[in-house]
């Protein structure tokens, strides 16, 4: 392995864990410190406006209904969550957020939204570009290599 490749290959690894690891720190010490990361990524994949149906939450997030339906237990028993039932078929399930669900939605997204502008902070239009490209070739191995989809 090159320098280079060794070098990429630390960023790589400590960025991920980095941030799965700030996530988490942010989460237990705000006002969501009933939440982790998997919970806070449940909650994203449900969305801010509309309810959704959980097969539709479990491919997003690339897990079972089974996996799916456990995490949204524990959603509902911590106020984040709430199901509804269609009136025209009774067997439809929907889920949304609550108020309280919105809020760790938000305070989420601002998480995002700090570490994106961080990021491209002082970069020029051309090295925002590179970084962009970069990413999204990663990103494009990752999915053909893994077979995972969008």
């Amino acid at each position: 392995m090159s320098k280079s490749e060794h070098v990429l290959n630390e960023l790589l690894v400590d960025i991920f864990n980095d941030i799965l690891q700030i996530e988490q720190e942010a989460l237990k010490s705000g006002a969501l410190s009933d939440i982790s990361v998997t919970e806070i990524h449940t909650i994203d994949a449900i969305g801010l406006y509309t309810a959704r149906n959980m097969s539709e939450v479990a491919a997003d997030l690339r897990i079972t209904l089974g996996t799916l339906t456990t995490a949204i237990n524990k959603l509902i028993k911590k106020g984040y969550v709430e199901r509804e039932r269609l009136e025209e078929d009774r067997r439809v399930v929907k889920i949304k957020l609550t108020k309280k669900g919105k809020l760790a939605y938000r305070v989420h997204l601002k998480f995002h939204k700090d570490m994106i502008k961080e990021t491209i902070d002082g970069l020029s239009e051309v090295e925002e570009e590179v970084l962009i490209t970069s990413l999204e070739k990663l990103n494009r191995f990752f999915k053909e290599k893994y077979n995972l989809k969008k």
